[in-house]
């Protein structure tokens, strides 16, 4: 068996296996490098671990609007960057509004939540308008087709909200009942990172129970599988599509609200970084599985956080963190190699792929 699989390696498949088991034991010795230098308390790792949940679970919401409309189209809609951007950019406007009446500081939580329903709701309309202005035209197309046209509606979408919005950075208004932290078991934990973490486990939590116990959830695998016999069964599979957008729309308005809790501040380009983060944990999760997804961005914002002082301080490289970008995409390379369909995915089939 195993001379069967080396007779199968390709040139191509040998470089890219020894460009991993190279990556891989470069992370072990700058791994095992950082930690016997003893440079970091236990304290400084408890907090880079918390940050990184928090950030993965932003990664995580955003990676549940790629990997369900790639579970229904096959395609990868690289215009939910910008979904993910309208959202918290709508919402600072409602925001200022409601703190320069005092309101936002008489009633924090009401007021949040009214923040955050604006942010949901205007992620939720972008995406629905994406689907039928971009994508439903283009719905038996080449599948090339709608992933040029998803690339012209990122851009699209970009320079709208700056035409609306202007391109300077704006400031979220600090809120009192956010500042300050717990300790959970001795850990240490910011408040804002404690939101974030419940209200993304929450979310994702109730998606799951949408997806696999309701009707229309269930109506969505059933397109996912065979939309021709979704048809035949009588699902509407443009209802169907449109309400996997407003959803995936919906849950990353509210990773944006999630995302200036923690960052504070939004622009019109403050998509593009974390919807590629997303869209990797969705790939390293399994890309069109929803549990995957989630698994992903926890993994991915943990790495991340986790990954620049632990492999690369070892090394000596200076400034580590400076490449903690370096660090994510390393680590979707390195699945890529080892494990292609991801972390709960499954392989396709050619029909499907």
């Amino acid at each position: 068996m195993l001379k069967t699989w080396f007779r199968r390696l390709s040139g191509t498949d040998l470089i890219m296996y020894a460009i991993g088991v190279t990556v891989t034991i470069a992370i072990i010795w700058g791994s095992l490098a950082t930690l016997a230098s003893g440079k970091y308390s236990l304290p400084q790792w408890q907090d880079l671990v918390v940050f990184g949940l928090a950030q993965g679970s932003i990664y995580a919401l955003i990676a549940l609007g790629y990997t369900l409309v790639y579970g229904i189209l096959r395609m990868i809609n690289f215009a939910h960057s910008e979904v993910f951007m309208s959202g918290p950019f709508t919402a600072y406007f409602v925001a200022r509004a409601l703190d320069q009446s005092g309101f936002l500081e008489r009633s924090p939580v009401v007021g949040m939540l009214i923040v955050t329903a604006a942010s949901m709701l205007t992620s939720l309309v972008i995406a629905i308008l994406v689907e039928r202005v971009a994508y439903r035209p283009l719905r038996n197309a080449p599948r090339l087709v709608p992933l040029i046209t998803a690339i012209g509606a990122s851009y699209a979408l970009q320079y709208v909200f700056r035409g609306l919005y202007g391109s300077g950075v704006e400031r979220y208004p600090e809120l009192a009942i956010f500042k300050g932290e717990w300790f959970l078991a001795g850990v240490r934990v910011l408040r804002t990172q404690a939101v974030v973490i419940v209200a993304a486990i929450a979310l994702m939590a109730v998606l799951y129970v949408f997806v696999m116990l309701s009707k229309t959830g269930k109506a969505m695998r059933a397109v996912s599988e065979d939309k021709d016999a979704a048809a035949l069964m009588g699902i509407d599979v443009d209802r169907i599509i449109a309400t996997t957008f407003a959803v995936g729309g919906a849950l990353a308005g509210a990773a944006g609200i999630l995302y200036v809790l923690i960052f504070g501040q939004v622009q019109f380009y403050m998509g593009f970084v974390p919807g590629i983060k997303a869209f990797t944990a969705a790939v390293l999760g399994g890309i069109g599985n929803v549990p995957g997804a989630m698994v992903g961005g926890l993994f991915l914002g943990v790495f991340e956080s986790v990954g620049p002082s632990l492999f690369l301080d070892g090394l000596g490289i200076p400034a580590p963190y400076q490449l903690k970008d370096v660090i994510a995409f390393a680590m979707l390379v390195l699945f890529l190699i080892f494990r292609p369909s991801g972390i709960l995915g499954e392989r396709l089939a050619t029909k499907k792929a």
